[in-house]
């Protein structure tokens, strides 16, 4: 259903995205991606490290690291994708937020919800 290939859209070192490799219906679950959760107590370790731009917010104490896809979406404020925490399975599950064509880059608004423009850290 999906793979990682290069990403026009991003300028990093890397320039990874995930694809569609079919088409994916609006509401259909994309990816299960596990969690390592982590104390925010802890995070100014994570700060010091190329990690700290794909930590995730994970609830009101703690932050995460995506394991699978899950850190390889990239953001978009128009997003095509959105994710759910889901705390009892330690995962963030990827759904598609409007029908997605094969082909194309799978995107997520890190701001946590779809219609956010607030800028980013990176935008700022």
């Amino acid at each position: 259903m999906i793979e990682i290939r290069t990403s026009e859209i991003s300028d990093g070192e890397l320039n990874r995205g995930v694809f569609a490799t079919r088409d994916i219906a609006k509401g259909e679950l994309i990816h299960e991606a596990p969690v390592l959760p982590y104390p925010n107590s802890e995070h100014e370790h994570i700060e010091k490290t190329l990690l700290a731009d794909y930590a995730f917010e994970y609830g009101i104490n703690h932050s995460a690291i995506l394991l699978g896809y899950g850190m390889l979406f990239n953001h978009s404020y128009q997003p095509n994708a959105i994710y759910e925490i889901n705390f009892p399975n330690f995962t963030f599950d990827f759904y598609a937020h409007k029908d997605i064509k094969a082909g194309e880059e799978i995107m997520i608004n890190y701001n946590g919800e779809a219609d956010d423009q607030e800028l980013l850290w990176f935008d700022k």
